[in-house]
C-alpha cells in the first residue's frame, strides 16, 4: 500500500487526517504557518511564558486558522482550492484568539461584566470551535457539545433530576470563552502546554524513520514465532503507541504491512483485522504517553504524572499479554507457522539501528526523574536530532527539521479542536452541576451497589467514547461518567475511577456499532466490518476484564502496594490470561469442549483477581486442566494441532 493510499485510508475513517491537497503558494503559506505554530510553542515553553489565558488563546488562534485552511467542509472538497469563506473563517479564528492577546488587561479587569464586543467575539469563538471540530474530529463530539450547550440554556425546561435554573446567553458565552472553565479551560491548557510538544516529539521521531524501525524490530523479535505476523502486530503497535495519538492512524500505518502478512500465513481475514485493531487501540493505553491522556489524567486527578504512567503499566502489559496469548492459541489451533528467514530483516542491520530507540528511553527517563513534561518533551526533541545525526541515513537536514515542525503542528490540530470542544462540556458541567446529577442518577439506577454502577458506567463510557479521539474521549468520560464511581460509598481511588472510564472510552474504538479502528482494519483486510468489530472485542477481552479488577483491587495500579506484591499480582494475572485466552479461542494443548472452555476462563479470572484464595483455586483448576489435556493428548497420540 502506497503512502497516498495510506493517507486516503486514514482520512476515510479518521477526520483528523482528511487534509486538503494544496499546491503552490497556499501550500507554502500553510506550511510556513504550521512551522510558526510549532516555533511559537517551543519558544513560549522554553523561554517566555505568557499569561495562561493568553497562551491558550494564541494556541487556539493558530489551531483554528490552520484548520480552516487545511480541512475542507466536505470530503468532496479536498482538492487544491480554498473557497473564500474558509479564508474568512480562518481570519475570524485567528482574530478571536488574538482578541485575548490584545485586550488581556481590560478583559481581566472586567471579568463578569462583558461588553457587546466581548459577547460577539465569545459567540464567534463558540461557533468557530464547533465548525472546526466538525471538520477535524467529526460529528460525535460536536453533537455532544451542542447537547450540553442547549442543556445549559434550556435547563429550566428539563424533566426530573436534570432540571436547573437555566443560564442566560450572556452568562453562557462568558463562561465558554472568558473564564478558565470553558474553551480556554484545563483541556486546552493541557493541549497547549504538554500534548502539542509530545506530538512534535513524535513527528521528529517519524522523520528519523523510527516508525519503520519499529516494524523491523518487531519482525526480528517475533517474526519467527508461531503465528509470527500477528505477534509482530502486537509488538509493533505497542511501540507505535508511544508516538501515535490515534488508534485509526496506528491501524492503517502498521496494518498496511502486518494484515497482509497475517492473511498470507493463514489467519482468517476478520481475525487479522481484529488483531491489528485491538493492538493499535491498546497503544492508546500504553504508557508513557497513552494518547496524551496521561497528562490530562495527571491534571484531573491531581496526581503526579510519573504515578499515572506507573499505574497504567501493569494493566497495559496485561492487555497486550492477553492479545499475544489469543493469537498464539489461534495459530496453534490452525497449525500456522512463523515467517521464514528470507521474509525477515537481517539481524545485524536491526541491531545496528537500536540507537534509534534512545530518544524514547531518554524521554521516559526525563519524565520519571520529575522533570516537567514541557522540558522533557523539548529535551526529547533535541535528543532525536542528536541521535539521528549519528548516521547519514537518519540525519535530519534543515528541511527535515522544518518538515517535522510543520507535521507536528498539523497532527495537533485535531487535539486543539477536540480539547476546545471538551472544555465547553466541562464548563457546562461546572455551570449546571450535571456531572453530579448524572452520577446520582446512575447510582440510583444501580441501587448504590458497586458492580451495577460499574456496569452502567462502562456502558456510558462506551457510548460517550464512540467516534471520539483519545484526548477528548477521556475528558468526556472522566467528566460525565467517572463521578458516579467516585460518589459510591465503596472507597474507590480517584485514579482507579478515571482509569476505568478511560479504558472503556478507548474500547469504543473496537466495539460495534461505531468501531472506527475495527472498520479501518477491515478495510485493509477486505473483511466484513461488523464481524471484524465483534472479533476485535473478543481478541481484546482483557480490556473488558482488567478495569473491573483494578477497581476492586487497586494493587494492579500500584496503589498502596509494594513491588513484591505488584510482581505477584502481575505474574498470576498473566497466567490467568492464559486460561482466559485458551477458553476464548477454544484451544490449549488440544481443542477444548464448551464446558472445558468455561472452566479455564473461570480459573483464569480467579487468577487475575488479586488474592491468596482466588490464586490457589485458579492455579489448582488450571493445573488440573493442563494435566488432563496432556494425559489425553499422550493417550490418543495427538499432535499440538489436535
Amino acid at each position: 500500500m502506497s503512502q497516498a493510499e495510506i493517507q486516503k485510508m486514514i482520512g476515510k475513517y479518521d477526520p483528523d487526517f482528511a487534509l486538503r491537497r494544496l499546491e503552490g503558494t497556499m501550500r507554502a503559506v500553510t506550511f510556513t504557518f504550521a512551522v510558526l505554530f510549532s516555533v511559537y510553542q517551543l519558544y513560549v515553553s522554553f523561554f517566555t511564558p505568557l499569561p495562561d489565558q493568553v497562551h491558550r488563546a494564541v494556541h487556539l488562534s493558530f489551531g483554528l486558522g490552520l484548520i480552516f485552511l487545511l480541512y475542507p467542509s466536505t470530503k468532496k472538497a479536498r482538492g487544491g482550492r480554498i473557497p473564500w469563506y474558509d479564508y474568512l473563517l480562518a481570519a475570524l479564528g485567528i482574530g478571536v484568539g488574538l482578541y485575548w492577546l490584545l485586550n488581556f488587561e481590560a478583559l481581566f479587569n472586567r471579568i463578569g461584566s462583558f461588553t457587546t464586543t466581548d459577547m460577539i467575539v465569545g459567540g464567534l469563538a463558540v461557533v468557530l470551535v464547533l465548525i472546526a471540530a466538525l471538520r477535524v474530529v467529526g460529528v460525535p463530539i460536536v453533537a455532544i457539545t451542542v447537547v450540553f450547550l442547549l442543556y445549559a440554556y434550556y435547563g429550566n425546561q428539563m424533566p426530573g433530576f436534570l432540571e436547573h435554573r437555566g443560564v442566560s446567553l450572556e452568562r453562557l458565552i462568558g463562561q465558554m470563552y472568558f473564564t478558565s472553565e470553558g474553551i480556554l479551560g484545563t483541556p486546552l491548557m493541557v493541549s497547549a502546554s504538554f500534548i502539542f510538544l509530545f506530538l512534535l516529539f513524535g513527528s521528529f521521531l517519524d522523520k528519523t524513520s523510527v516508525g519503520g524501525y519499529f516494524n523491523d524490530l518487531s519482525l526480528f523479535v517475533a517474526g519467527r514465532r508461531i503465528g509470527g505476523p500477528a505477534k509482530v502486530t502486537i509488538f509493533s503497535s505497542a511501540l507505535q503507541g508511544t508516538i501515535s495519538g490515534s488508534s485509526v492512524a496506528n491501524v492503517v500505518t502498521s496494518g498496511a504491512f502486518t494484515i497482509p502478512l497475517m492473511k498470507r500465513i493463514g489467519y482468517r481475514r476478520e481475525f487479522a483485522g481484529a488483531v491489528e485493531a485491538s493492538s493499535s487501540t491498546g497503544g492508546q493505553i500504553m504508557p508513557p504517553i497513552m494518547g496524551a491522556a496521561a497528562f490530562l489524567m495527571a491534571e484531573f486527578t491531581n496526581t503526579p504524572y510519573s504515578q499515572v504512567a506507573l499505574a497504567a503499566l501493569i494493566p497495559a502489559l496485561l492487555f497486550f499479554a492477553g492479545i499475544w496469548i489469543m493469537v498464539h492459541f489461534e495459530a496453534k489451533r490452525l497449525g500456522l507457522r512463523g515467517l521464514r528467514s528470507e521474509e525477515l530483516p537481517g539481524g545485524k542491520e536491526v541491531l545496528q539501528k537500536l540507537y534509534l530507540l534512545i530518544p524514547i528511553f531518554a524521554m521516559i527517563g526525563f519524565l520519571m526523574s520529575g522533570m516537567s513534561p514541557m522540558r522533557s518533551a523539548i529535551y526529547g526533541i533535541l535528543s532525536v536530532i542528536a541521535v539521528g545525526a549519528v548516521r547519514k541515513a537518519t540525519r535530519m537536514s534543515f528541511g527535515d527539521i522544518l518538515s517535522a515542525l510543520a507535521d507536528g503542528a498539523r497532527s495537533a490540530l485535531g487535539v486543539v479542536a477536540a480539547t476546545a470542544c471538551a472544555g465547553m462540556i466541562v464548563g457546562v458541567v461546572t455551570l449546571t452541576g450535571i456531572g453530579l446529577k448524572f452520577a446520582n442518577g446512575l447510582l440510583e439506577l444501580a441501587g448504590g451497589l458497586l458492580l451495577p454502577t460499574l456496569i452502567l458506567t462502562m456502558l456510558a463510557s462506551l457510548l460517550l467514547g464512540m467516534g471520539t479521539p483519545t484526548t477528548a474521549n477521556y475528558i468526556i468520560t472522566s467528566t460525565i461518567a467517572a463521578p458516579a464511581i467516585v460518589a459510591l460509598d465503596y472507597p474507590v481511588p480517584l485514579l482507579a475511577a478515571h482509569m476505568f472510564v478511560f479504558y472503556f472510552g478507548i474500547a469504543a474504538d473496537i466495539t460495534p456499532p461505531v468501531a472506527l479502528a475495527s472498520f479501518a482494519a477491515s478495510g485493509i483486510a477486505d473483511s466484513n466490518p461488523l464481524k471484524t468489530g465483534v472479533e476485535s472485542t473478543r481478541v481484546a477481552i482483557a480490556a473488558f476484564i482488567i478495569p473491573f479488577i483494578f477497581v476492586y483491587q487497586p494493587q494492579l495500579l500500584l496503589i498502596d502496594t509494594t513491588w513484591v506484591e505488584a510482581t505477584n499480582v502481575t505474574v498470576t494475572a498473566v497466567i490467568g490470561m492464559i486460561g482466559v485466552g485458551a477458553g476464548m479461542i477454544g484451544f490449549w494443548l488440544r481443542r477444548l469442549h464448551t464446558f472445558e472452555r468455561l472452566i479455564v476462563i473461570a480459573a483464569g479470572l480467579l487468577l487475575i483477581i488479586p488474592g491468596l484464595v482466588t490464586d490457589l483455586v485458579g492455579f489448582g483448576t488450571l493445573g488440573g486442566m493442563l494435566t488432563l489435556q496432556y494425559v489425553q493428548r499422550r493417550r490418543h497420540g495427538r499432535g499440538l494441532a489436535g
